[in-house]
C-alpha cells in the first residue's frame, strides 16, 4: 500500500459534539449563579430585618432656613460609627444614589432621587471627617465625606462623595463646628 492510502485509512473523523451535555452545563451554571443571587439578597432582606430596632428616619421640617451649603454628589451608605464594613441597610440606608445635600441651621438635609430621603436633626450631628473608605466603596485617602450622626440610640456614619470634592473641608468644618456648638450647648444646661 501506498503511504497516502495508509493515511487516508489512519484519518477518522472529528468527535462530534455533544449539545445535550453542553447544555446541561449551561442550564446548571446558570441555576448556579440565580441560587447565588438569590442568597445575597436573602441575606441583604435578613440584616434588614436584625436592624428593625432603628426608628424611621426624620424628615425635613417644612421651613429649614437659610442654606449655609449645597451640593450634589453620591450617597455611598451608612454604617455603625466606627465600623465602616457594617453596613446599615433598614429604611434604605445601604442603597446607593444620587444625592443633594443642604446644610441649615436646622440640620442636614439628604435628598436622594429613586431612594428614600431624610434628615439629620442639626441636634444629632456628632462631626464630620474625610475619609478613604466606607462599606463597598474606597476612594483615595480624604476623597470621602463621613458624617457621624446619632439616630436610635446608636451612631451612624454616612458617606458622600460631592461632585466637587475640594468642597469637602468646608463641609467638615462646617459641621463640626455646628456639631461642638450642639455638645457645648447640652454641658451648659
Amino acid at each position: 500500500m501506498t503511504p497516502v492510502i495508509l493515511l487516508a485509512a489512519e484519518r477518522e473523523s472529528a468527535e462530534v459534539t455533544d449539545w445535550a451535555a453542553r447544555i446541561g452545563w449551561v442550564v446548571g451554571l446558570a441555576l448556579f449563579v440565580a441560587l447565588v443571587y438569590w442568597l445575597m439578597r436573602e441575606g441583604w432582606k435578613w440584616r434588614g430585618t436584625l436592624q428593625g430596632d432603628l426608628p424611621d428616619l426624620p424628615v425635613a421640617p417644612g421651613e429649614p432656613g437659610e442654606p449655609r451649603l449645597t451640593t450634589s454628589g453620591r450617597y455611598h451608605g451608612s454604617t455603625t460609627a466606627g465600623q465602616w464594613l457594617d453596613r446599615i441597610v433598614a429604611h434604605g440606608l445601604g442603597t446607593r444614589s444620587r444625592v443633594e445635600l443642604t446644610l441649615t441651621d436646622a440640620g442636614l438635609d439628604v435628598v436622594r432621587p429613586g431612594a428614600t430621603d431624610f434628615f439629620v436633626p442639626a441636634a444629632a450631628l456628632r462631626g464630620a471627617r474625610l475619609d478613604k473608605g466606607i462599606a463597598g466603596k474606597v476612594l483615595t485617602e480624604g476623597g470621602l465625606l463621613v458624617v457621624t450622626w446619632a439616630h436610635g440610640g446608636k451612631l451612624i456614619d454616612s458617606g458622600f462623595r460631592s461632585d466637587r470634592a475640594a468642597e469637602h473641608s468646608a463641609w467638615v468644618d462646617a459641621i463640626n463646628s455646628m456639631s461642638n456648638t450642639n455638645t457645648t450647648e447640652g454641658a451648659e444646661r
